[in-house]
């Protein structure tokens, strides 16, 4: 009890006016990726983030093509350190000087170079030596940057979420015991030190999607609603998961004794599109939460957040394109906030200054907030035939329409039959616990699987 008292007492401390590293006005970026075959040139690309009104841009290594281009304009630019070079860097003074030499220097200050970011998101690999090594590469990055007398440039990392090993409530922040001690308190001690930020990439996306049925949508989206969290540590409240999620970091870095280091979000957006499996990911949905995000960070007086008000918190949103080439699951691949060819996916303002009554309506999701739960595809016909049996025998005529002469018996499939049993059971059962899994057999989805007179019952979102 008297450590938590004390924990207060110096997170009450933090006042906003004890972050101020100097006067910041708001600024939105955008993460410029480049992990497709069929993206604009880097000159036309900078006259795209003109017209979206971004002030910053992120680059996920240094290409002095980028570099170039956008001198004589007003961006602001992360550059970043590749992660495969942290090893080689950490105990490399001259490897660090060359660096930046060859990669800073010949374009500073013309090109507004004002954050060096040291790898990304280096703590979500497995455990490897590149943890260890990273605060020392910092230092030493850091270090070549004095020499060059390069004085406007920040050094940081950016950081996932799961740096976290409890994010709720927020006042409940604390970093994973595998790397508090030996990786994150000599990143912060560095990070005040040297006045730079915490890094971190935040997206309420993944959060919802994990628990869709506890964790309202719009609530996960910005959107104004009557639907609040109160933290029972500290009474603070809570109108957005976003703001939980920033404040969780906050605590945490207070619980280790850095109350003021600033936050900075390296990377926040909501995807367009995605895989079946891959529940919300849509056009209305990424434009709200894209929307949403540049009123909040973009607001004069800025908003900060419950346990930081009024504190202006730079942000950048993920990402430029729609990038055909990288890895993982559909949603990776449509983030972007234009396609390849340059036209808009959404209209967005990255200036704040466009009401939301200015643009035009936006597509209706499929779904219309509804989730499904249907069979994977390929399953064992076997498990398959055991777990639609299982789901039969639940709940109140829970498979009527897939019997002989039923809505739904026709196509006589064991694949749609079982979906639809999947579906039934969980639309009625989902109250009293049940979950759309059926031992790996079956997955959300918010693509609606009914045909023709046969409509599969859901769940509301």
């Amino acid at each position: 009890m008297a450590f938590f008292t004390a924990f207060i007492a110096l997170f009450l401390l933090a006042s906003p006016a004890t972050l101020s590293y100097g006067e910041m006005q708001p600024k939105m970026g955008v993460c410029y990726g480049e992990l497709g075959n069929n993206l604009p040139s880097p000159e036309k690309s900078i006259q795209l983030i003109q017209k979206l009104n971004a002030k910053r841009i992120k680059i996920y290594g240094a290409n002095p093509k980028i570099l170039k281009s956008i001198q004589g304009t007003d961006l602001q630019i992360s550059i970043m350190v590749p992660n495969q070079l942290i090893s080689a860097i950490y105990n490399n003074q001259t490897l660090a000087d060359v660096w930046v030499k060859t990669n800073v220097v010949p374009f500073y200050p013309q090109s507004k170079i004002r954050y060096l970011l040291v790898g990304n998101e280096i703590l979500s690999n497995q455990p490897n030596s590149t943890w260890f090594q990273l605060v020392p590469a910092m230092r030493k990055i850091r270090n070549a940057i004095k020499k060059y007398g390069l004085k406007k440039v920040k050094v940081g990392t950016p950081l996932a979420m799961d740096v976290l090993e409890s994010s709720y409530p927020p006042s409940n922040g604390t970093f994973r015991s595998d790397v508090s001690e030996t990786v994150v308190e000599p990143l912060l001690h560095f990070l005040n030190r040297t006045k730079s930020f915490f890094f971190v990439d935040v997206y309420t996306y993944f959060a919802w999607a994990s628990l869709p049925l506890q964790i309202s949508l719009d609530y996960a989206l910005l959107q104004p609603t009557n639907i609040t969290y109160t933290d029972p540590g500290t009474g603070l409240l809570y109108t957005n998961l976003l703001d939980q999620m920033l404040d969780a970091h906050v605590f945490a870095m207070t619980k280790l004794g850095y109350p003021n280091i600033r936050l900075f979000v390296a990377e926040t957006g909501w995807p367009s599109g995605g895989d079946p499996n891959q529940i919300g990911a849509n056009i209305h949905n990424a434009a709200t939460y894209n929307r949403n995000v540049v009123k909040k960070f973009m607001a004069k007086p800025p908003y900060g957040t419950p346990a930081r008000p009024y504190t202006v918190i730079p942000s950048m949103i993920f990402a430029l394109y729609n990038e055909n080439q990288k890895p993982g699951q559909g949603t990776e691949r449509n983030f972007g906030l234009l396609y390849p060819n340059g036209s808009n996916v959404y209209p967005i303002d990255l200036s704040g200054k466009t009401r939301d009554s200015e643009y035009p309506p936006l597509p209706n999701p499929a779904s219309n907030r509804k989730l499904w739960c249907v069979a994977v595809k390929g399953a064992n016909l076997r498990a398959l035939g055991g777990a639609m049996s299982y789901a039969c025998s639940q709940g109140n005529r829970t498979c009527d329409p897939i019997q002989p002469g039923g809505k739904c018996f026709n196509p006589n499939s064991l694949a749609v039959h079982a979906s639809y049993a999947f579906s039934s059971y969980w639309a009625q059962m989902w109250k009293a616990g049940a979950t759309c899994f059926f031992d790996g057999l079956a997955f959300m989805t918010s693509k609606d699987p009914s045909f023709g007179s046969c409509k599969f019952p859901s769940i509301d979102i």
